[in-house]
């Protein structure tokens, strides 16, 4: 089974604006890695964070970071279990350089990605408080480079996955490329529609799997949602467009899925949230991962919830994805 994602920046953006291939295996090795790009380097003046969050509790801690959904998503389903090739674009600095070491480290292979010359490799500020919130600022950089041209160019990689999984960092125009070599070649399309932004029904028509947040629900459909009912109506609206499974994520309240014409919230697990970064690329990563193993969409969810479920406990971004044995580990204790 093979996965690819398509996708750049995120809460934490690295320079990609990528693809990746992943083949799955039947595990991730073993041991615990740290890409080590996060670093506490910003002390804000008090109320900072009360001023770009509203109603924030106080600033704990700030991180400069360079990472983005794509290259998480890949990491979460590498150390999950995938055997990932990625597709992607970084600045031609030491930054690009150090982000393709650290990524190897992750099983990844980095042969794909392009070093794209006169570019910065993307990067972020995060903004985190007590209560686990976060506030992000970002400079794409190189992100924006994954052309159509460049994405044509992995026809052959793409058609031969069996799934896509894309963000919306990248131009519009590129992921819409991406989703038709998929939606040819039958692979199946996963679209994470993250940052919220409204979509042209030409994209929707080609996704076979969406997994919005609730803000980026609503973005796209127009209803807010703000219980299990509207959750409901959101995902009949994307249903109309023709997406065949639905998958809202609700925070702490866990999933809403509906799919064959059949709808039920499937809730998570309770931790003790530290850091929320990388929560949503950490589900998705492992998502997929489940997915391509052949597991049923509900025990899926169930599997990506402890992934996610351990990342919030930990600090950072790629730092806080956890590895297969720990995600095996928490499913066993949880019974």
């Amino acid at each position: 089974a093979s996965l690819v994602v398509e996708g750049g920046g995120d809460p934490v953006t690295v320079t990609v604006a990528g693809v990746f291939d992943a083949t799955k295996t039947a595990a991730c090795g073993g041991g615990h890695g740290n890409l080590g790009l996060d670093a506490a380097i910003l002390y804000a003046p008090a109320g900072l964070f009360q001023q770009l969050l509203p109603g924030a509790a106080p600033l704990d801690y700030a991180w400069s970071v360079v990472s983005d959904p794509s290259q998480d998503q890949a990491v979460a389903a590498g150390r999950s279990g995938a055997d990932i090739a990625f597709i992607a674009c970084t600045g031609d600095d030491d930054i690009g350089e150090r982000i393709r070491r650290q990524l190897a480290s992750d099983k990844i292979d980095v042969a794909p990605v392009c070093a794209v010359a006169g570019e910065a490799t993307g990067v972020a500020l995060i903004f985190v408080n007590a209560e686990g919130e976060n506030v992000i600022g970002i400079h794409a950089g190189a992100n924006a480079a994954l052309s159509v041209s460049q994405v044509e160019a992995e026809k052959e990689r793409i058609a031969s996955a069996q799934a896509l999984l894309m963000q919306l960092e990248s131009p519009l125009e590129s992921v819409i490329a991406a989703a038709k070599i998929a939606h040819h070649h039958h692979t199946t399309v996963v679209l994470n529609p993250a940052p919220a932004r409204e979509l042209p029904d030409e994209l929707l028509a080609l996704v076979d799997i969406i997994t919005p947040n609730e803000t980026e629900a609503e973005k796209l459909t127009g209803i807010r949602v703000e219980s299990d009912e509207d959750a409901a109506k959101a995902a009949n609206v994307l249903h109309a467009k023709g997406i065949g499974t639905v998958m809202i994520t609700l925070g702490s309240r866990g999933v809403w899925l509906s799919a064959e014409g059949e709808s039920r919230r499937i809730p998570g697990f309770r931790v003790q949230a530290i850091d929320t970064i990388a929560a949503g690329d950490t589900f998705n990563g492992a998502l997929v991962t489940a997915l391509l193993e052949g597991t049923a969409l509900p025990e899926a969810i169930r599997f990506a919830h402890a992934a996610a479920a351990i990342a919030v406990t930990r600090k950072g971004a790629q730092p806080s994805v956890p590895w297969r044995t720990e995600i095996d580990e928490f499913l066993a204790q949880q019974g």
